[in-house]
């Protein structure tokens, strides 16, 4: 097993590289979205003061640093995917606070309540506009080939709509008393997985490798999105607030349909019928409070969904390292996927 002590500076490594690209981008925008955004990354405070924010885990750009690195160039080739991929993941976060209701987010007020949701809309439009511009503009710096661009674009942008395909079809599900495990996990793989693959992938691509080693790399990421999506999913009903920075059970307040709640449904017994019934009742629907709502944590864990979804997440970490075996890549660089793959499914809870 790979320490996690070597994770926090592949992270750092990808902020360093990341972030002064990240912040020339977004100084791209116009008055006021650039200095929304800027909020929305924790840089500054709502009155545009500067602030100790820094963004983010970074898992998605140290993972397209990583990929740039496993084609054999030097980690810096890496940075407009790396950039990239950012943006599109905040336009997603931002709509989605929005969608979602959400007011907090790496614990302080989201876009929409401070600036309003017409901010948080073109915010998040003007972010993914970016996330293309800056893979383009790698060619005119001689990091990459215009037909190399040409192909990260096409990744991107169709992890982008798988991505959206996502959102839409876990909005659905929230006006449904179940969903199945197998409607679940193709949500979660295209509104998690989807971008992973893509951030695993994009800085090879950038660096000419070839479709089928970027492919591997992609269900690596798919696989880790997966994983990370498994863990998120216990971490929205049994989380804690200070390490979640959202509301206890945030997804159960907001009827998510999540991983443990599909496996819980599914197992069948008397806390799995019992689950069931609650969620189908429409007199409290919306209105639960938390006595109600640490009942129905109790009734999936008794039904065997916490188990499940923590089993799966583990399952879908395997996969992901297997994927890596059909790469051609250093065996440090290996080690540095295997760690992060190993940071996503031991996340503090």
């Amino acid at each position: 097993m790979v320490q996690a002590l070597d994770v926090p500076g592949l992270l750092d490594r990808a902020r360093r590289l990341c972030t002064p690209v990240l912040r020339e981008a977004v100084n791209r925008l116009a008055p006021p979205m650039d200095r929304v955004a800027r909020y929305h990354f924790g840089w500054t405070d709502a009155e545009g003061n500067p602030t100790e924010g820094d963004g983010g885990k970074a898992v998605r750009p140290a993972l397209a640093v990583l990929s740039a690195l496993a084609a054999g160039v030097p980690a810096e080739h890496g940075v407009p995917g790396g950039v990239a991929v950012e943006l599109v993941h905040n336009f997603s976060l931002l709509h989605d606070d929005l969608m979602d209701g959400d007011e907090t987010r790496r614990h302080r007020a989201t876009v929409w309540t401070v600036f309003g949701p017409a901010q948080a809309i073109l915010v998040g439009d003007a972010l993914f506009a970016l996330g293309n511009e800056v893979l383009l503009d790698a060619v005119a710096a001689g990091l990459t080939t215009q037909q190399d661009a040409g192909r990260a674009v096409q990744r991107l942008t169709l992890a982008t709509r798988k991505l959206i395909d996502g959102q839409a079809q876990d909005l659905s599900f929230e006006h449904r008393d179940r969903v199945t495990v197998e409607e679940c996990l193709e949500m979660e793989g295209n509104k998690t997985g989807a971008l992973l693959a893509a951030s695993a992938s994009v800085g090879a691509v950038l660096a000419g490798i070839d479709d089928k080693q970027a492919d591997a790399l992609e269900r690596y990421g798919y696989h880790l999105g997966l994983a990370f999506q498994a863990v998120d999913d216990l971490l929205g009903i049994w989380g804690e607030t200070e390490v979640t920075g959202k509301p206890n059970f945030g997804d159960l307040r907001q009827r998510k349909k999540s991983l443990p709640v599909a496996a819980a449904l599914a197992a069948g017994g008397p806390a799995s019928d019992r689950l069931a019934e609650l969620l189908a009742d429409p007199e409290n629907r919306g209105h639960e409070d938390e006595e109600q709502l640490a009942v129905r944590a109790a009734l999936i864990e008794e039904a065997g969904g916490r188990a499940w979804t923590a089993d799966e997440a583990r399952r879908q970490h395997a996969t992901a390292l297997a994927a890596l075996d059909e790469v051609a890549m250093p065996a440090e660089v290996r080690a540095q996927f295997a760690a992060l793959a190993e940071f996503v499914v031991v996340r503090e809870r």
